[in-house]
């Protein structure tokens, strides 16, 4: 009896260590709550060291996670072990007289904007809003509203990486350079980023002025009025619906005026009701393209408004997010056009969203000059950037009627010689991303010499690169 009840635990131990094994697998997600992925497990990461013990130690996948503002599992995969970076935050170094600074790639650009501000610094290039990771910018070769900068590419002096067996290599574009060029816009496959050197500039003083212009009239006076134009430093120009035809251009320019607004950063933690109120209504109420233009663009054209470089450039997602995404949740998607055929997409685009009843709140538009560094570089030659955020419903069926849409935006891009940006819902047939991406190729030689057992993933690798490469 004393054998057979030992023989009974044990069995109820293992079956015990098993139920708890799989209830430990912890589900992962992303910014848009659409890409519950179940991991192996998450490791967070302080240091590159930890990096590589824990590549080390792991036989299986891995995938990479920062701030999690990917909207496609661009950040996970089923049963890998994830990388948290967010805690990978620390500065390394700072080079005032030289205007470089060092760090770790888990570092939010708003943390990194609290230690340049102290010195009359700021970022080149970035996204529009701060919460983002380095690291994750990087990833994916992230653009802001800089005029005449593009790509965060051009920023970048020298990555920091590990690879999948644990070694630890500097990339630049001398050293490394093609692992360098490859993990730009890489996502993560090629390696982990877990430093990043970047270019600098001055926090310095900037006027925005706002013009509202017709479509076609829009290139010529961008051409004129900004990119010429040595003191304009951001633009974007605002296409709103339901016609979306009528640009609202926004353009900060250096002046030497006196400050409307003496704050040097956007705080942290700030409350955004009123603005997430205003969205709920313009996205769900009768008249809200009218509460819009009365609120927000008038407002906006009237109020003049002269700040820093580093106030307009900490601005929160907060700002712009849901009180809830039980019911709704709001995506971003982005086209990138060469400029001769701006004004054929900006139409085709419009004609699509209204055509499928498309609930968007917005596209913005910028500029951006070729990249030539990026292996997957998405601006072969100057483009426009075309920047779609909108709503979308929590329904079984949502996302895939969203796909419909995507996938006829998507072949628009293509019609005009341009391509869709990466870090989103993956709607994207394999051909179209064959067609977007011919680059692809590339990406997958170098990830071949540097992760030759192709461990380091995602779903943006699984659904397209992956198959492609015969994997």
């Amino acid at each position: 009896m004393t054998s057979r009840r030992r023989f009974i635990a044990s069995c109820s131990s293992v079956a015990l260590l098993g139920a708890c094994t799989r209830q430990a697998a912890p589900t992962v997600n992303d910014i848009s709550q659409l890409e519950p992925t179940e991991v192996a497990a998450v490791v967070p990461i302080r240091h590159t060291a930890e990096v590589s013990a824990a590549l080390e130690r792991h036989t299986g996948t891995v995938c990479v996670a920062g701030a999690r503002f990917s909207m496609g599992g661009q950040t996970s995969a089923q049963q890998a072990l994830q990388l948290d970076m967010s805690t990978c935050n620390q500065l390394v170094f700072l080079d005032v007289p030289g205007k470089v600074v060092r760090v770790q790639a888990g570092m939010r650009w708003r943390a990194l904007q609290e230690q340049l501000d102290r010195h009359g610094l700021a970022v080149k290039v970035m996204q529009s809003f701060s919460n983002f990771s380095v690291g994750g910018s990087v990833s994916v070769n992230c653009h802001g509203r800089y005029v005449g900068s593009g790509s965060i590419a051009g920023s970048v002096r020298a990555l920091q990486i590990v690879l999948r067996s644990g070694e630890v290599l500097e990339a630049s574009r001398t050293h490394n350079s093609d692992l360098f060029r490859a993990a730009l816009g890489g996502y993560g496959l090629l390696g982990v980023i877990t430093e990043v050197e970047l270019d600098v500039v001055d926090n310095v003083s900037m006027a925005r002025h706002t013009q509202r212009m017709s479509l076609d009239a829009y290139v010529d006076w961008f051409g004129e009025h900004v990119l010429a134009d040595p003191r304009a430093i951001m633009h974007n120009a605002d296409l709103m619906p339901p016609d979306f035809n009528s640009p609202l251009a926004v353009t900060w320019y250096r002046t030497d005026a006196a400050l409307t607004d003496t704050a040097r950063l956007v705080p942290v933690g700030a409350h955004y009701g009123t603005e997430q109120n205003l969205i709920w209504a313009v996205s769900e109420l009768p008249g809200g393209a009218q509460l819009r233009e009365q609120l927000v663009v008038e407002k906006t054209l009237r109020e003049p408004r002269v700040v820093l470089r580093n106030l307009e450039a900490s601005l929160d997602v907060a700002a712009l997010e849901p009180r809830t995404r039980s019911m709704s949740t709001y995506l971003l998607q982005e086209y990138f056009i060469p400029i001769a055929h701006f004004r054929t997409f900006a139409r085709m685009l419009a004609n699509i969203l209204k055509a499928h009843q498309v609930n968007a709140l917005n596209v913005s538009i910028r500029h951006a000059p070729a990249d030539p560094l990026a292996v997957m570089s998405w601006a072969r030659e100057d483009v426009f950037c075309f920047v779609l955020y909108h709503k979308q419903r929590r329904l079984p069926w949502s996302d895939d009627r969203a796909a419909e849409w995507t996938r006829a935006l998507i072949d628009a891009a293509l019609l005009c010689g341009g391509c869709h940006y990466l870090p989103y819902r993956p709607h994207a047939t394999l051909d179209q991303f064959q067609r977007a991406y011919p680059q692809w190729p590339e990406l997958v030689a170098r990830k071949r010499r540097y992760d030759p057992r192709l461990q380091l993933v995602n779903h943006l690798w699984q659904r397209y690169l992956g198959p492609l490469a015969g994997a």
